[in-house]
């Protein structure tokens, strides 16, 4: 009886002389449908959802930098500034501008510039002992010219502690007062934030505070 081939697997009924030839063909077809799916762009690409990015998981804009102010009161002059010097975008031309004039060497009307690390310094100050933001530091001296401070010195008294390189000279320095705060009060803080000199004056009735080297006196 003379040998006859079965026909198995996928293909049970496909004749003997077709079958070989439909399974190459199942073979390659498939296998190249799966390398379209593995391609950008391939099979389903046109119908593929679009997936849009979850905005929790997007960079937030960094907060608003915080306003500062500071004001003061000329116990000289009777004038007063009250002045916004740091805002969102950071500092204030205008605020700090005010604040120089503010300052200024009352004698003489000359305007300097005022260290902005002594502005920062009696921020924090009030700050630190929990002062109103708006309450006015009374302002004995600020910016003093070289004429002034010369003349200062020679005219003794209540001035013979006048440095002949003062920090006044370099709008580093500020001799103030704080309505409600105790002197000692104030002279605790500014010692205690070492950030520069501190002088103690009770009977001028003001603390005198620097952005120079750290000292007391």
């Amino acid at each position: 009886m003379p040998f006859q081939r079965r026909n198995e697997g996928l293909f049970p009924n496909t004749p003997p002389e077709t079958s070989d030839a439909s399974r190459r063909a199942l073979l390659f077809g498939g296998l190249a449908a799966g390398g379209a799916m593995l391609l950008p762009g391939g099979l389903g690409s046109a119908t593929r959802p679009f997936l849009p990015v979850d905005a929790a998981t997007e960079p937030s804009a960094p907060p608003p930098l915080p306003e500062k102010r500071i004001a003061f009161r000329s116990v000289n002059t009777g004038e007063r500034i009250d002045a916004r010097y740091f805002n969102a975008n950071g500092w204030d031309a205008e605020g700090l501008a005010e604040i120089n004039h503010g300052l200024r060497d009352w004698r003489t009307g000359e305007v300097f510039e005022i260290d902005r690390k002594l502005i920062a310094l009696l921020t924090d100050l009030r700050d630190t002992l929990e002062v109103a933001p708006r309450t006015a530091f009374d302002l004995i001296s600020g910016y003093r010219s070289p004429a002034t401070n010369s003349s200062l010195r020679k005219a003794g008294g209540a001035h013979t502690g006048v440095a002949t390189k003062s920090q006044h000279m370099l709008g580093k320095a500020a001799d103030i007062a704080l309505p409600g705060i105790p002197l000692d009060r104030l002279r605790s803080a500014a010692r205690a934030a070492q950030k520069g000199g501190v002088g103690f004056y009770p009977v001028d009735g003001f603390v005198h505070v620097d952005t120079g080297r750290v000292r007391f006196w």
